[in-house]
Order: C-alpha cells, then structure tokens, then sequence
C-alpha cells in the first residue's frame, strides 16, 4: 500500500486516559488510523495480577470498552486501529473485541501479535547469570512479569494481512505508529532515516494531550483545557510531518509544545535505541506552518541493535501510605511531630509482636514544598497535608501501621482533620531491566487463525558515542546589567520517568539564549541544585536543532514507579523544581515578557 500521505490520530497516552478521544478523532480528525498506547512497566504488573484472578483478563479493558459505542463509526470510515492493549493477554483482548464486534453486527479482521512474553525463559537467563542492566544485581527469585519490548514490523505485517483492527502486546510506544506508516509508504527496515522520522512522530503522539499543550510549561497560553483535542500527525512519503489537532478543539499545538514533548522520557537524544532503528534527535528542525500546525523534520537513523530491551517486574514486600490535614498555625511542625509520633509508636508496637523494623520510611508534608528542598521558599503555612509512606516485609506489620493512624485525630495535634478510610497495604513491584538476543524472541502475528512468523533483522551492537567536551562557565562582558532570575524565565522544560531515571528537557526561549545556558546550565550545576533528590550521576546533551539540553538524571526517583515511596514517583514535578534555579543572566538576554519588577538588578 502506498499513499502521498497518511493522518494519524493519537487517541490514548496511558490506561485510564480521557473518553473524549475517539469521538473528536473519528469527528473533526479526518484520519486514516488510530493508534493507542496502554501500558507503562508497571502496568504489565497489574494486568498480570489481574490475569492470575481470572484468566481471560490480562489486558486494558479501558481499549474494549471505549470502542463500544464507536467501533461501528470507525468500521463505516474504514479507520483501522492499532492497540497496544492487549497488556500480558493479547488474545484475551482480541477475543473480547471479537465478541463486541458480533454483539454489534460487525466483522472488522483483528490481528494479535504475540512473542514479548519472555517469562518462560527466566530459569535459562537465570542460569546464564543474567543481571539488571543499571545496578547489576542478579535476577530475583521469582517474576511477575518479563516482557520484551517488541517493534513496528509485527504491526506492519499484521496490516498488510489486511487487520482492521491491531492488538499488540508490549511494544515500544512509538511502534504503533512506525508499524503504520511502513504499511502505509512501503517502507523498508534498512531506510533507517524514515524509520527514524516515522519513531518521532509516533513518540510525539504517543502521550495523548501532551503534544496539545497538555503539561506544557506556560500553561497560560493554552486554552480550553476541558475541550483539549488529541494529536494528529500528517505524515508525508518522506517521513516529514505536521502535529496538528481536530479543528474546534482546545489546546495549542506550537513548537514549544511540541519541542518538550519530542524530548520527553528520552536519554542521549542522539541515541534514542529502538527496536527497529537507533535514531538521532539532535538536529530535528519545528516550524509553525500556521495555527495549531508544526512541521518536523531531521531525524536520522542508525542501524538497529541486535538485542531486545526487557523490563521484568517482580514483587518485593509490601507498602502503605497515610494522609492527614492539619489546620492551624505550624501546621508543618505538627504534621512532622505527628509523623514521627505515628513512627515510634508502630515500631515498638512492632518489636512486641515480633516484627522487624521498616525497610523504608518517607514523611513528606505536601503544601510545604518537600520536594524542593533546601530550595524551598519557608512561607508560613497555616493548612498542610501530612504523607506518610512505609515499607515492610510483612503485610501483617503495615495492617499494623494502618490501625495506628487514625489515632492522630484525637490524640495529638490540634487541627487534625482529613484521616479519611484506613490505608491498605499493596505489594512493592519493582522493576529488572536487561538485554536479551533478538534471535531469542520469536515474534508471530495470528489473524483469521493463521499464525505469521515474522523475520525480525539480526542488528548490530552499537558503537559507544563520545560525548564533546563540556564548555565551561564562562561571564559574558563584565560592564553590563545583570539580572537574577529563575531558569524558568529563560527556559521551559519538560521531565519525565524510565524507572529509576529521570530526563529533564530544557528549551531555551529564545535563539541567544542558547549559548548562554550551554556554558551555565551545566549537568554539575544541575546535580547540585537537585541533590536532596538524585543520587546517581548527571549527564547532559545537547540538543542544537531546537535549542535545547536533555538532562539523564541516574537514581532520581527513590526506585521509580511502584518501588518509590515518593509522592512523584515518576518525576513530573523534577523539571518544576528546576525551573526554580536562580540565574544570573545579563539582561539583555531576559525576554522582555519574562522581567518582573522583583528580579534584582545588579552590576559585577
């Protein structure tokens, strides 16, 4: 199948996303296709959890349910549609879609792809020694799940079978739309530069609203938040696109927009390894082509890896977290002695029936700005919510802690309000990542009862990248005003997870500004304005197609997802903080909308 061009509709950025996706796509969004992503790590867990109660389960209902009321709309449109629903049950999913598409009247073809489960081989890869690819520990005793995070040529050849409907299991996220526009062009696995054109576009939809204006740095400028549209790309045979959105809808799409959300979860921007291709971001190009509508270009590609990345999950005690509000004068201080009151007392009550102590505690006063730190600003708060969250290898000992929460209400400070229901303890799932041989992983593709085998290509190891120098801080001219200033007037920035790591983008708001920043923003000046958070090493790269740095920040996320204690678990909040970093800057550079009467002038 070849075409001039191909719109795709973005319609889910993770399982539980909004409803209103599917109708405003299959309205206003003049599309072809419509590709949905589901799962996170963490997810995989809970649908294996959920499998394990019932076996026909496994996979996002959220994808079966949603199409209910417009499977029938999409058939009459011939608008096929690519999922990544199907979780650790893709055929479960597959088969539920079929008994929606009867009770309808309808008959769409549905392809399943299957071979990401990798579980069967632990005992092998535990016998080889395998270990997790950043900390280097050993595999666990026992998994939950290990999945392999598949690629765009399954989905391909499920679309040239002619499937109206695609259900995946783990893929990367982007590969729902790479899948489609091979189909779409024709294009090949070693036209590198087009696969890696066709990965940007699917991971700048990937996320839903986030390439609307959807967490957007000057979220001013965006309007109609409840009426957000969804993204839609316009690809060309080339790979090159325009981001834009169905008309009538809210949200902006601009390059700013679209520049934080193309760094988004992204390490070294000239290293993005993905199953089909290595691409290269670093000199990508975005141009208002007119309202709502950015141009992308510039991406190019390398040849792919020879292995699969894995992400296993695996369950490691248990946790619960407590929340209280406190009301009155020092309202911190109250919530930190209450904190600690709740501590002392459930650890002796531990040590009397036997108990080991805590694996892990965090007391976090939200309102108080806990997570900035030393940074944060000491305002006098007079209402603040107390987050108590432990850790223990028995469930018995957090039911424990459960009782002696609410307690507080009537025991100790004066104010305390909001004890709401008692907490119940949930299992600590974390995650093991490694590499595994893609000749290991056999991937098929079942439509209409046939199974495909699909020939994946062998890859190559990828040579180590060298990084260039870092430039060192250096003053511009010395007899001109200077102005002190949060990074957030020079830069907007995006952050983001990949376990216990954490990216944060940095766009420069301006052209000249991007010098300036390079030699000051250094990756040490980072690591040091985020220590009370990071505990791993900094990196930076540099991104000159749009005038941005990509921030790695290595053990950021007290264990990420599940595993963290934390309140932010996945580092939504990193880049906020960061964007709090005072600057001194001549001011000349400050953008005038950007200068407040409170920044301070000086002269060195």
């Amino acid at each position: 199948m070849t075409s001039p061009s191909v719109r795709i509709g973005g319609a889910s950025g993770f399982w539980g996303d909004s409803q209103t996706a599917l109708p405003q796509l299959l309205g206003a969004g003049k599309v072809q296709f419509i590709v949905f992503d589901y799962l996170a790590e963490m997810t995989m867990s809970l649908l294996a959890a959920a499998r394990a109660k019932q076996p026909e389960m496994g996979y996002a209902g959220d994808f079966v349910t949603q199409l209910r009321p417009h499977l029938a709309e999409a058939m009459r449109q011939g608008v096929k549609l690519v999922s990544n629903a199907g979780g650790v049950n893709p055929a479960g999913c597959a088969a539920a879609l079929a008994a929606l598409a009867t009770e309808l009247g309808l008959s769409p073809r549905i392809a399943v792809v299957e071979g990401d489960d990798v579980l069967p081989l632990t005992e092998n890869l535990r016998a080889e020694g395998i270990r997790e690819m950043q900390t280097g520990e050993p595999l666990p005793p026992k998994l939950a799940t290990s999945s392999a995070y598949l690629g765009a040529l399954p989905i391909r050849a499920a679309l040239d079978a002619g499937a109206d409907i695609v259900v995946t299991g783990r893929c990367v996220d982007s590969a729902v739309t790479l899948g489609v526009l091979m189909h779409v062009f024709d294009w090949h696995a070693d036209e590198h530069d087009k696969l890696a054109m066709g990965s940007l576009a699917g991971h700048i939809i990937e996320c839903g609203c986030q390439a609307t204006g959807g967490l957007h740095t000057d979220w001013r400028d965006v309007p109609d938040w409840a009426g957000i549209g969804y993204p839609v790309i316009e690809v060309a045979p080339d790979g090159g696109f325009v981001v834009g959105k169905p008309e009538g809808t809210g949200g902006l799409v601009s390059v700013p927009v679209v520049a934080e959300q193309m760094l988004y979860e992204v390490g070294d921007p000239a290293r993005y390894i993905l199953p089909d291709v290595v691409c290269d971001f670093s000199a990508v190009t975005l141009e208002q082509v007119g309202e709502n509508r950015v141009a992308v270009r510039g991406a190019k590609g390398l040849p792919p890896t020879d292995t699969y990345k894995v992400c296993a999950t695996y369950a490691a005690g248990f946790r619960a977290t407590a929340t209280l509000t406190i009301v009155g004068f020092e309202a911190v201080a109250k919530c930190e002695r209450t904190a600690a009151a709740i501590l002392e007392r459930t650890r002796r009550l531990f040590r009397e029936a036997g108990y080991a102590g805590y694996s892990d505690t965090l007391v976090e006063v939200l309102g108080a700005e806990a997570g900035h730190g030393p940074h944060a600003s000491g305002a006098l708060l007079q209402e603040a919510v107390l987050r108590l969250a432990v850790a223990h290898a028995d469930r018995r000992a957090l039911e424990l802690f459960a009782r002696e929460v609410a307690p507080a209400g009537t025991s100790w400070s004066t104010g305390t309000t909001g004890v709401g229901g008692r907490s119940s303890p949930s299992r600590v799932l974390k995650q093991f990542s490694f590499l595994l041989d893609k000749r290991r992983v056999p991937v098929r593709v079942v439509v209409d009862g046939k199974t495909m085998p699909i020939e994946i290509p062998a890859g190559r190891a990828l040579a180590p990248r060298e990084l260039p120098p870092v430039a060192e801080a250096s003053d511009v001219a010395a007899d001109m005003d200077w102005v002190t200033v949060p990074l957030l007037a020079l830069a907007r920035a995006r952050s983001g997870d990949k376990g216990d790591s954490c990216n944060v983008g940095v766009i420069a708001r301006t052209p000249v500004l991007v010098a300036f920043l390079r030699r000051t923003l250094t990756a040490a000046r980072v690591q040091d304005y985020l220590a009370h958070l990071v505990k791993g090493k900094v990196t930076r790269f540099d991104v000159p197609g749009i005038g941005a740095f990509n921030f790695l920040l290595e053990e950021a996320l007290g264990g990420g997802g599940m595993a963290s204690l934390r309140n932010d678990p996945w580092g939504k909040g990193m880049a906020q903080i960061l964007l709090t970093m005072p600057m001194r800057a001549p001011a000349h550079l400050v953008p005038v909308s950007a200068r407040e009467p409170s920044h301070e002038v000086d002269r060195p």
